[in-house]
């Protein structure tokens, strides 16, 4: 929850459904109050995130969790752009994807990513990382202010 009591918001850019569906769920499961936003490609994270479109509505995220391998603009293209904007660069951004090849690691801290999750394949494993995504960005980490 933020400093005011007001609800995290969360930016989930996820293109496969039922990785969406299982982080939604781990999230209604968890203990700390939330809006989690999803978005299937990394175009739609762009514009979410920079309240554009159909999206010009929404709250600017506290958090963002990160696919690599999405449609229209990949993961990678989208920590370059948080990175070079100063209004965006301060919001956290956890890549949670599938790869667990070294190369993608290197390449997501080189971009500023906050941190690298690999998606286990089964769902207890899935629901185990983003409770403790939940539990230690949304309960112990200090965030910056919007």
């Amino acid at each position: 929850m933020t400093e005011a009591g007001q609800p995290v918001e969360i930016l989930l850019a996820e293109d496969n459904p039922g990785d969406a569906k299982l982080t939604q769920k781990a999230f209604e499961q968890g203990n700390i109050l939330n809006n989690l936003h999803v978005v299937e490609n990394g175009a739609e994270a762009m514009d979410f995130l920079n309240q554009r479109g159909e999206y010009e509505d929404k709250a600017r995220p506290d958090l963002v969790l990160l696919d690599l391998n999405m449609p229209k603009k990949d993961g990678w293209d989208v920590l370059e752009e948080i990175n070079d904007d100063p209004e965006l660069r301060r919001i956290p951004v956890i890549v949670l994807t599938s790869s667990e090849a070294e190369s993608d690691i290197v390449k997501s801290y080189d971009l500023q990513a906050n941190a690298y999750l690999s998606k286990p394949v089964d769902y207890s494993g899935f629901m185990d990382v983003v409770r403790s995504l939940e539990e230690f960005w949304l309960s112990v980490v200090k965030m910056p202010p919007k």
